[in-house]
This record gives structure tokens, C-alpha cells and sequence, in this order.
């Protein structure tokens, strides 16, 4: 059965004006009150609990070179994701997490390494390939994730405990990025699929996930990111961008992927971005649509 985990970490992510601090670990609140937890619940699925993250700082005039925003804190939060995702897999449950940004892919990849590994499915409105050997920027892990989930990033986030690398990049598949991503053309010369939003648009969604299939194999974690939304369907993200997918297209993809993922999380949704609800509501309907099938596959 569906177990969902409460990971509401911003530790990943840029402030949005000095000395702020994001709002994306309000999201599994927000989207409680918004139904999603009921509506998961009494289709079967079990409340795994919540994993409560550090204080977020803005470190940005204290910081040494060679180190992410919230370092210590988000390693820390790793490791007791790592802990609690290995807990529902050893009891043969199917994970949900729901965060939070998108760095609790490194604390899902130290828990899924332990394993023995397993190909990871990243969809996203960006590749979040930037890392220390193609930047200078480095510093928020919610736009460095898959990059480090593959080892290229500095061994504090991309080796713990001597792990990584966490996925494998011959069965990592990145979907949704927009055209004008930077890191797109490296992306493509290193993992084993690369789709754009403008790609994936194009194409049957049958076509898309037989593609993944043929790289990720079985049983792989399911990364979603909901900026992969177009900025004019989903504006409560950190970095909305147009060109992207819309609610039918992307519940399209999620059907037919989430049933062979191991397990899935669902992050960057911004709550202090959407004062009325709405985009709660509609996350909440994606995530139903989407996910309920989740590991049904096996």
C-alpha cells in the first residue's frame, strides 16, 4: 500500500528576498487541508508520519566556498529520510512523499543506494543539472538534485556515508525541461534520457513512458517536481517558467509511469505563492489522478 511521508524541507532552495525564508515546507500542510490526505487515505493508503527539517538559514554572507545552502542541516535530513523510507520498504509498503523542495531526492537516493539501487525518473521543469563542474553558483540543492543524485556534485551531498552515487545514470530518464535550459545538452551526454517539456508535449504520452521504460527498467523512484507545470497553469513554484506541460498531460504521463516506480515524491509547491488555495487543490487532483496506482505494478 501507498505510504505517505511528510518531508516539508525548504533547505534546498534560494530565499526569495535576503534574509526571507521559502515557503515550500508549508506544502504537505496546505495540501492536507486540501484534501489530498483524506482522499489517499480512504482509497487505502497508510499516514507515514513527518520528518520535521532543520532551521532554515540564509547563509549567503557566512557560507566558505565549497559548500550548499543549509548544508549541515540538509544532510541531517537526508539521513532520517533515508532511515524512515527504509522502514515502509522493508515492510513492503510503496512511499509517497510528499515535500518540500526537491533536495529530499538526495535523502530518497541514500535510502534506495543501501538497497542495491535502482533507476530514478526525474520530471521536472529543469533538469537541476548544475553542479560544481559547470557553475560557480552552486549553492541550492533543489536546482543541483539530479546532478548530485549521480554523483557529480561535492561528496558532502553526493557521497553520504560513502553511498553515492545514489542512481545509476545509464537508468536515469530527466523529463519537462524547458528549452532554454543550460544544463539540458550535458544532461543528454550523460544520462540515459533526456526529454524536453517541448518533446514530451509532442509526443504520446504512451511513447514517452515506453521510452523511460526501456531505461529506468522496473521498480525505479518517481521524481516529480510540479513546476513541470507551465508557469500559467501552476505559478506557486520557486522558478515558474512557460513552455511547460498542463494538468491532463502531465496525469497522463504519471498514470502510466507511477505503476512500475518503487515510490514517488511529489515537491516545490510553493503555499505562500497561493493565498486562496487553489493551486493546492489542483496539485492535490494531479497526485490523485496521477499517483493512486503507484507500485501497483508489482
Amino acid at each position: 500500500m501507498i505510504a505517505l511521508v511528510s518531508a516539508p524541507s525548504n533547505l534546498g532552495l534560494r530565499p526569495p528576498r535576503h534574509g526571507s525564508v521559502p515557503g515550500a515546507a508549508k506544502a504537505p500542510e496546505a495540501l492536507r487541508e486540501a484534501g489530498l490526505f483524506r482522499r489517499l487515505l480512504d482509497g487505502g493508503a497508510v499516514d507515514a508520519g513527518v520528518l520535521v527539517c532543520g532551521r532554515y538559514l540564509d547563509d549567503d554572507d557566512t557560507r566558505p566556498a565549497g559548500h550548499v545552502r543549509n548544508e549541515a542541516a540538509l544532510v541531517r535530513h537526508a539521513r532520517s529520510l533515508a532511515v524512515r523510507l527504509t522502514t515502509i520498504l522493508d515492510r513492503g509498503d510503496i512511499p509517497l512523499v510528499i515535500g518540500g523542495d526537491c533536495s529530499v531526492v538526495i535523502g530518497i537516493g541514500v535510502a534506495l543506494s543501501q538497497r542495491g539501487g535502482t533507476g530514478l525518473v526525474h520530471v521536472d521543469g529543469h533538469t537541476d543539472f548544475r553542479h560544481p563542474g559547470n557553475s560557480d553558483e552552486c549553492a541550492s540543492v533543489a536546482g543541483e538534485d539530479l546532478a548530485a543524485a549521480v554523483g557529480l556534485h561535492w561528496p558532502a551531498i553526493a557521497n553520504i556515508d560513502g553511498l553515492g552515487p545514489y542512481f545509476d545514470r545509464r537508468r536515469t530518464v530527466h523529463i519537462g525541461h524547458r528549452n532554454d535550459d543550460e544544463e539540458a545538452p550535458e544532461a543528454r551526454e550523460t544520462l540515459g534520457l533526456v526529454v524536453s517539456a517541448a518533446d514530451a508535449i509532442e509526443r504520446a504520452p504512451e511513447d514517452v513512458s515506453a521510452a523511460t521504460h526501456g531505461v529506468a527498467g522496473r521498480g525505479y523512484w518517481l521524481q516529480v517536481d510540479v513546476d513541470v507545470l507551465d508557469a500559467s497553469i501552476m505559478p506557486a513554484v520557486d522558478s515558474p517558467a512557460p513552455g511547460g506541460l498542463d494538468t491532463s498531460q502531465l496525469t497522463a504521463l504519471l498514470t502510466r509511469l507511477a505503476p512500475d516506480a518503487i515510490g514517488a515524491s511529489v515537491t516545490v509547491f510553493d503555499p505562500d505563492l497561493d493565498p486562496d488555495g487553489r493551486y493546492a487543490e489542483l496539485v492535490t487532483e494531479v497526485i490523485v489522478a496521477g499517483l493512486s496506482k503507484l507500485g501497483k505494478g508489482f
